[in-house]
Order: C-alpha cells, then structure tokens, then sequence
C-alpha cells in the first residue's frame, strides 16, 4: 500500500515507534495526537529490554542507535537474614541478559527518530473515536464510509483512513474497538522511585550494590526489584516494589488510576515506610529510603486481553492492545514490536482490511500469551510468595520454571518471520 492518512493517538514511546514504522513504510500522511502537552522525557522510571529482542528490534530500524542503555547480567535473590548481614542472604542467582533504560532517555531518541514529515501534535486530547459516515474516504483504497473520525477535545473533528491507538491502558481507541475489554485489577500495587547512584555513597560500611544486576528483595506478600538505570545526570537506581496496599476504603483502586510523583496519599506513603522497615535487609531499606517523597509514585497492577487488537479502520498497539503486568519485563519491547509488525504488515498488504487482519493474527495472539504468563510470574512473585527464607538453588528454580509452564523465560518472544 502507498499514501493514505493515519492518526497515532498517543505519542510516547509506541506512538512514536508506531508514527515512525508506518511512515517509513508507505503512509501518505502522519499524525501524532499527545494529550501531554509537557516534558515526556521528564518521565524518570527505569525499564528492560532483553538483548536479544533489542538486536531484533535494532535490525527492524524500530530501536534507535545510540539511546542510552545499562548492561545487566544476573538477578539476585535475596531475604533479609540479619545473621548474613546488611544485605542479606542470597538464596538464588540466574542469568538476566537485559539493558536497562532511562524511559525518558528511551523516549526522547525514539522522538528524535520521527521523521520530519510526521505531524506531532502535544496538548491534544482525544475524547472519542468512531467510524466514519457515509462517503467520506479520502486515502489510498478507500471507499464510501471508510475510515474514522477523531473527535478533539476542543470540539473538531478529523478524519482518517486508519486510526492507532498507543493511548496505554486507559485507550480511547481501545474503548471504540473493543468496549467491553476493560483492565482489571489484580489486587496489588507498585511503589516505584529511583535515586542518583552517587547518593549510595552516603551508606558506607552497608556494603556495595552490585551494578550489573537485577536485585530481587523477597517478602512475605510481594518482592522488590531494584537496578541501575542511565539517567539525563548520570547513573540511577531504580527500584519497583509489589505488595498489596493498605485497607483503606478512601483508595479506590478497582478503575484505571495511579499515583502520580508528589501525589502520594498519606496511607500509602506510611506502608511503604512499614514495609522497608519490617521485612528488608538493612542496605536495602536505607538505599530506598534515599528516594525523595517527590520521586515516589505509585501504580496499581492491571491486566487486560483485548477482545480484538484490530478491526474496521481501527488498531491498537502496545498497552493499548494488552495491558502486562511488569514482572514480564516486556513492556517496551513488545510496543515495538508491535510497530515492526505493522511496518512489515502494511508493506506486505493490498488494502487496510487485509493489514489489519493481519496485524491481528500476529499481534493478538502474541500479547494473550504476555498477559497470561505475566499473570502467573504476579501471582508467585505477589499474590502467592513461597517460603522464600525457607527456599534453596533447587527449590527456586524449579519454583521458576513453574512460572514459565513452557515459555523460554521472560522479556518477551522473538517475533516470526
């Protein structure tokens, strides 16, 4: 296919890895719709992709060179053990071949990578999608009622030939394509923040992190994940901790909503706080408490499998399409890998039902399989922790290879050819 318009709402990182794919692929016309009309590089938290899906993704064109990347090798488990000392004891250790990334860093080279053709629009909110009326095509192929219309907040409308949803787990696109596909809550939640590296200088005699790994602070109810991540500054740690919030009926937890930095309700500031103090290894607790208020946020856990990634004239990628719960380690990885697969996609079809018939084909079935193998790594890891002091080598990794009933590990699969 050649020409055509195309609306991208949403322009993080799969908004412009998808903006990027389908113009360098054949669309006439591109569209970014951003409702933030701030910094998104400001967007300090740390994630992973792993080696192998970045060398797939660097071939496709769909991950930039030169964007900035922590090496990681190893995950560490550990429980606090105040006998083995300030970092506790190290109950298991397994390989992790993933790059840490800065999600603003990451964004901005992705950004960076749009082309100049590419009309990127911040500060426009889309309120609705629908399908086109009668006798308004306007692309290549299109015909009488083909389409989407794109209602602004504003009040305009605008019209498409292909409308993507990269609009993340609370998709205006989604909620057109697939209404009754509605993200769930799995019942816990992440604190998350991260902290310069250098201010771990001010915890001599607890020992050293260990910069080239993924440590993991095991507890009864949840886990932490702390690593390094490039930061605009220099290095950072960035950790990620799982546990179920306190019982109170003033957080309402059940629709898509987080905690933004500088946010924090009181009650959940104060479980953190009890959190770090009764079940982690002394080094552990100090380096998290480093973390500014203002640089802690928090997220609650959702999955959600939408019915169809793709149909009429609209498609969804990324969170949009499937929203994972984090242990899967597969989040930004898969948002471009959904952008390759539409680039190939669009440069294999005639027409756009062709296209996106494809596209669900490949797409749905790989993002069914993230959700479902995310959801156990949540419920072992969270929702149903073993007896982690009380596990040894053996026992965890039989313990983790019951997590991947068959898949190869995490960070998601290499795409079929």
């Amino acid at each position: 296919m050649r020409g055509g318009t195309v609306a991208v709402i949403g322009g993080s990182i799969a908004g412009c890895a998808v903006a990027t794919a389908v113009s360098r692929a054949g669309a006439g016309q591109v569209t970014v719709l951003e409702r933030t009309g701030g910094r998104l590089e400001d967007r300090g938290v740390g994630l992973c992709v792993h080696d192998e899906r970045a060398v797939e993704l660097r071939a496709s064109g769909a991950l930039p060179a030169g964007i900035a990347a922590h090496p990681l090798q190893r995950r560490r488990w550990v429980v606090r053990d105040d006998a083995e000392g300030a970092d506790g004891r190290l109950i298991w250790q397994q390989p992790f071949p993933f790059h840490s990334y800065h999600w603003g860093l990451l964004w901005r080279g992705l950004r960076e990578s749009v082309p100049d053709t590419v009309r990127y629009r911040q500060g426009e909110t889309v309120t609705a999608v629908e399908p086109a009326p009668i006798g308004t095509g306007t692309g290549a192929g299109a015909g009488a009622g083909e389409g989407a219309r794109v209602r602004l907040a504003g009040g305009s409308v605008e019209h498409y030939d292909l409308v993507v949803g990269a609009d993340g787990y609370r998709s205006v696109v989604r909620a057109a394509l697939s209404p009754d596909s509605r993200p769930h809550y799995a019942g816990y939640v992440c604190w998350r923040g991260n902290v310069d590296a250098a201010r771990l200088g001010e915890l001599r005699g607890l020992g050293d992190p260990v910069p080239d790994a993924v440590t993991t602070v095991c507890f009864p109810g949840g886990s932490c994940v702390v690593y390094r991540i490039p930061g605009p500054g220099g290095p950072r740690v960035n950790w990620v901790l799982y546990a179920a919030p306190p019982r109170d009926g003033r957080l309402r937890l059940d629709d898509p909503t987080s905690f933004p930095p500088g946010a924090l309700p009181p009650a959940l500031a104060e479980h953190l706080d009890a959190l770090l103090e009764r079940e982690f290894p002394p080094y552990w607790r100090r380096a998290l408490a480093l973390t500014d208020r203002a640089d802690t946020f928090v997220q609650p856990i959702y999955d959600l499998e939408a019915a169809r990634t793709a149909g009429g004239r609209l498609l969804l990628t990324g969170d949009a399409a499937g929203v994972v719960r984090p242990h899967n380690t597969s989040g930004a990885a898969k948002a471009l890998q959904d952008a390759t697969a539409l680039a190939d996609g669009w440069r294999r079809s005639g027409s756009f039902e062709e296209l996106l018939d494809g596209y669900h084909r490949a797409r749905g079935a790989a993002g069914r399989e993230l959700v479902a193998l995310a959801r156990r790594l949540g419920r072992a890891q969270v929702e149903r922790t073993p007896a982690w002091a009380a596990m040894d080598r053996e026992a965890m990794a039989a313990w983790w290879q019951g997590q991947l009933d068959g898949a190869p590990g995490i960070g998601g699969r290499a795409m079929a050819p």
